[in-house]
Formats: C-alpha cells, structure tokens, sequence
C-alpha cells in the first residue's frame, strides 16, 4: 500500500496502560480519534514488530514505537464552491483565512455545503492535503461554526504533518478576543480542567474531572464595562473543542451570546438602558474572535504573525457598552 505520511509515537509514561486510540490522537493533534479507529481498523497502525493494531481499546505499551500510516485520500463526494473567502496570506504550501460567523469549517452530516473546505477546494483547486481525511482536506485544526477569526489550512502533506507537530510542541500563537459577562476576578489568570463530552448533555462539552483532554487557557481582561461585562484576551495554550466557552462560563463569566454555555440577555440587569438590550438581542452568537495567529512557517522556516481586526458584533457591542460604563 502506498502511503502518504507516517507518524512515530512513543506512549509516554504518563500514557502506558491508556488506550490506545486516546494516547495516538493526543500524540497527533491532526487526526481525530474517530481518524485513528478507522485506520486501525484498516491496519494502518502497526506495533514496533510491524503487527497491525486490530483493537483501539488496547491498551498503549511501554518502549512501543507505534506507526501510523496515513494512505492517500480516497475520493469523495466533495464540491468545489464558489465562496468568497478573506485571504490573509498564501503560497505553495499552506493558506491563512480570517473566517467569517456562521461559516462551518468542514463538511458533516447536515453541513454538506457552504463550508470551508468546499470554498478551499475551489479556491486551491485540489492543492489540499489529505491527511485530515476524505471530508477534512487541508484542514490542521478548527474554529467552531459561530466563531470567527483566523485559521490556516494545509496545501501540502509536509506542511500538514509540519504544522501539526508545532501545534503539538504549543509553537503555534494563537489569542481570542471576546465579551463575557461580569468581570473576572483576579483580572488576568489561568484556568485549567479536563474537557470532555458533558454527562447530562452529550451535545455540551464540560470540564470534567474523569478522562477528557487536559485544556489550559491564560486570559487578560482588557477593558471592564462597569461591573456586567468585560473585553477580555484569551490565549490557547491547547486546543480542544469549545474550551474558551467552557473555560470562561465554569468562572462564571460566559461568553455573551452563548446560547450553549449560559451567555443568554438573562444576564442584563433590569435596569439596563433600552439600546443596550435591543444591542445584545441582535447578537447571532457568542461574541468570540480569534485575532491573533502566528508561528514559524513549518518549511521555509520565517516567522509570521498575523492579526485580524474585523470583530463584527464583538465591536458593535462594544461601542455600546463603552457609553454606559456605569451599569
């Protein structure tokens, strides 16, 4: 079988006895563990002894050098789209999109068009790695539906597994801005937990103290709007899915607009002023921009930073509550 990259993992001693599709997709940020299951089902991964993996609840092993071998991409049944996309910077290898609210990053069941990668597979014209999957060409990592800012996707295969090892070395840069609720006290700090899949609600995700990824953000409260609101600065220190809203929301300060983590209108005391309400009620979603990106190119080696400024509703809102400090 002719196999596009390969991946070397070493459980580490943290590791052994956990199993194994957890520890390789920890291992390899760009392969989901549904992406590991499905190659070890495929006999994809294989032992020190070249033995393929046939359980992924095996357990990981000490001084096991497991393989990971990613085949090219089959075909699959994605459309090129014709959509506008905001292009920060681009060459041969990877590309940087300041993607707007509302846009899904890949398709998925009920999300066939209208993301993008069907607008990356127009505008690169097939020049996508494939590593991530049929479905996830290109794709390193992702913003959720609702949030908007900057993400690069990979044009090669070197670049993919380049990029995909600086954002499991923590090299990559990469600061969030948004409103939350109250204002966090001490103003600048760190919160840490495992996330996982919530046990009341299997569509949430939550900090949980069984299993889970270990998720740490750093955030900086830039601007307080009297004691109900604050701008403030996160930046990942990991990546897992929703953890600034779970992080911010389990300190009591959600992000507003979350409808999911309790960033509701209910939050506004009643003596808000009109324009106020009437300015948070049109709010589509969590007020929440990824602005700040940076890190070394993973093959030409130079150093890029890149930030975004177009916030949308996150700045709307914010000239608002400029004017009633107060509250």
């Amino acid at each position: 079988m002719k196999h596009d990259v390969t991946y070397t993992v070493r459980a580490g001693e943290n590791k052994v006895g956990q199993r194994l599709d957890r520890v390789l997709a920890d291992a390899v940020p760009s392969l989901s563990r549904s992406r590991i299951q499905d190659l070890i089902a495929k006999g994809c991964v294989v032992d020190s002894s070249g033995h393929p993996i046939n359980d992924p609840a095996s357990k990981a092993r000490a001084a096991c050098n497991y393989k990971i071998h990613v085949p090219p991409p089959a075909p699959a049944i994605l459309y090129a789209e014709d959509i506008p996309l905001d292009v920060v910077f681009e060459d041969e290898h990877l590309i940087v999109i300041d993607k707007p609210t509302g846009m899904v990053v890949h398709p998925a069941p009920g999300h066939s068009h209208g993301t993008l990668v069907n607008a990356l597979l127009y505008h690169c014209r097939g020049t996508l790695s494939g590593i991530g999957g049929v479905t996830r060409p290109g794709i390193v990592h992702r913003l959720d539906k609702d949030t908007s800012g900057l993400i690069v996707a990979a044009k090669s295969s070197e670049a993919h597994q380049g990029l995909s090892e600086l954002f499991e070395r923590h090299e990559i840069v990469r600061a969030y801005k948004t409103l939350v609720w109250g204002v966090p006290a001490p103003l600048r700090g760190k919160v840490e937990g495992n996330i996982g899949r919530s046990f009341v609600n299997r569509k949430k995700m939550a900090i949980v103290k069984r299993g889970g990824k270990m998720a740490i953000t750093h955030y900086i409260t830039q601007r307080p709007f009297g004691t109900n609101a604050a701008l403030v600065e996160c930046r990942l220190e990991t990546g897992r899915t929703h953890q600034i809203r779970v992080h911010m929301a389990s300190i009591g300060h959600p992000i507003i607009g979350d409808r999911i983590y309790g960033g509701k209108l209910s939050r506004l005391p009643k003596s808000a002023p009109d324009i106020l309400v009437k300015s948070i009620k049109a709010v589509s979603s969590q007020l929440l921009h990824a602005y700040l990106l940076g890190f070394r190119h993973p093959i030409t080696g130079a150093s890029f930073r890149w930030h975004s400024s177009n916030m949308g509703e996150i700045n709307q809102v914010r000239k608002v509550l400029e004017t009633h400090t107060k509250l």
